[in-house]
């Protein structure tokens, strides 16, 4: 049994107070009719002495406990004793079945404590129906104090709202408000969660604003699922275009900063950076993802994948290359949804697209001897030739002048190039780094013969310096075959 009610019932038996006979006036709870009537409710009242001796009886049957071992935390392998709840739940009913059968004899008082443990109790059950009836019972009681009224009303407020009774539960809320002293942040939390499921959006948020500036006055955190509520509020509001897109975006961007905050959690780190991207932050947006990926929040492959562009284009490959290189040794456990079968899988997948965004990343990064392999095992991958293409570039950048050729070529064989001409370029370079004039002259020729007047250009320039730079070739080649000449004829003689 709660501590809750255990402090009620020791209320309910002290036949004196510290405090006067203070009282509410208050509009009377009535479900059969608009009718309404004014009753002036005590703070306290006492217990007939027969009624309070099975009351007694009651509490301490929902109080029983029993005795059960459990592992020693301290001192492993061994246990130790520890006391647990274990209400008679059937001993308590049964006290209060007699009560209930006495109810036409009991004063009203007495009668409002009974029903408040009958409403325990099938509340503790799940039995809602039955719990909601007992409690409308105590309302009833002219004599029920305070206390139990205010209990009972929010308690009951709660049952409705939990069977979908929207309007009796916001009813009741109200009422409970109007007869406390003092109204909590909780109950403007209620309250705009009752607002929010009947879609009266514009009360939900002004009751969720209330709820928490309350929790702030009272020096408390608001709770995690209250920003929730309050986001959603006014996305809602957005979507019916009471206020502004523009209006929305910020209000929430405030709470999810919250958010992240005080509960950092992936999903609300997902929807500020989200906030960021609708509001044109790319920035933002990056340094979020940023920042939940540090946290090692990201298991998604869209999520590393959109972080690794976002670093591109802001210019930080080599951030873009460690996100995706994490990505593909971060391993997530899949389930098949027809065998039911579990496998590990890394979270970036070594496609052809996603190696070949690694290999960009480490080649903007100046990383070349990284991004080659990375290459390498993506242009085997690929059904096109321009990832061999590309290869080819990397190994000429290198100084690896046979792969360089060997790649091109390949490309070149495979098809599907963005650029032939300009493949055509590179290989017709590389050929002329080996001296290969003749086969270079070929590959610019060929190159030449494109539309584009750029490359036409620049293919017939290296045309002019292949076939200078073979004749000076050819001319050192002679030079130094005289010079080896004379020394011989010199030694000779």
């Amino acid at each position: 049994m709660s501590k809750f009610y255990s402090s009620i019932f020791s209320i309910l038996l002290i036949s004196s107070f510290a405090f006067g006979p203070s009282t509410l006036f208050a509009q009377s709870y009535s479900d059969e009719g608009n009718k309404q009537e004014k009753r002036t409710y005590k703070k306290a009242r006492v217990l007939t002495s027969k009624t309070a001796k099975k009351v007694v009886k009651v509490v301490e049957a929902l109080e029983r406990q029993k005795v059960v071992k459990v592992p020693d935390p301290e001192n492993k392998g061994k246990f130790i004793e520890k006391e647990e709840d274990d209400p008679d739940w059937d001993e308590a009913k049964r006290i209060l079945t007699e009560l209930l059968n006495e109810r036409g004899e009991l004063k009203s008082y007495d009668r409002s404590v009974m029903w408040n443990y009958w409403g325990y109790i099938y509340f503790s059950e799940e039995d809602y129906d039955q719990a909601m009836y007992a409690y409308e019972q105590l309302l009833k009681e002219p004599e029920a104090t305070i206390p139990l009224r205010t209990a009972s009303l929010l308690t009951l407020a709660q049952l409705n709202l939990v069977k979908a009774n929207w309007d009796k539960g916001i009813r009741l809320i109200l009422q409970w408000m109007d007869e406390v002293e003092k109204v909590t942040a909780q109950s403007y939390y209620l309250l705009a969660s009752a607002y929010f499921q009947k879609e009266d959006y514009v009360r939900a948020r002004s009751s969720m604003e209330e709820a928490i500036r309350l929790a702030e006055e009272e020096g408390y955190r608001p709770k995690e699922n209250w920003y929730v509520l309050l986001a959603a509020c006014f996305n809602e509001l957005k979507e019916r275009k009471v206020i502004s897109a523009s209006f929305a975006l910020e209000q929430q961007l405030v709470i999810y900063e919250i958010l992240v905050n005080y509960y950092p959690k992936k999903l609300y780190f997902l929807q500020l950076g989200g906030t960021y991207q609708q509001m044109d932050r790319e920035e933002d947006y990056m340094i979020t993802l940023k920042a939940a990926f540090n946290k090692d929040l990201l298991d998604k492959e869209g999520e590393y994948l959109a972080l690794a562009q976002l670093l591109l284009l802001s210019k930080n490959p080599y951030w873009a290359a460690q996100v995706l290189v994490a990505g593909q040794n971060k391993k997530v456990i899949i389930k098949d949804e027809k065998t039911g079968e579990e496998s590990t899988v890394a979270v970036v997948k070594d496609t052809e697209k996603n190696l070949k965004l690694l290999a960009d990343s480490w080649r903007m990064a100046q990383e070349i001897d990284k991004a080659i392999p990375v290459l390498e095992q993506a242009a085997k991958m690929s059904k096109e030739g321009e990832t061999y293409i590309l290869l080819g570039n990397l190994y000429l950048f290198e100084d690896r002048i046979e792969d360089s050729i060997r790649a091109i070529e390949a490309g070149l064989k495979k098809g599907k190039v963005k650029s032939e001409s300009q493949a055509q370029l590179v290989l017709g370079q590389a050929h002329f780094e080996m001296e290969n004039f003749e086969e270079a002259k070929k590959q610019f020729r060929a190159a030449a013969r494109d539309k584009d007047k750029r490359i036409k250009k620049t293919a017939n320039s290296w045309i002019k310096y292949a076939e200078n730079e073979e004749v000076r070739v050819k001319n050192l080649a002679l030079r130094r075959d005289f010079i080896q000449q004379s020394k011989a004829k010199e030694t000779n003689s």
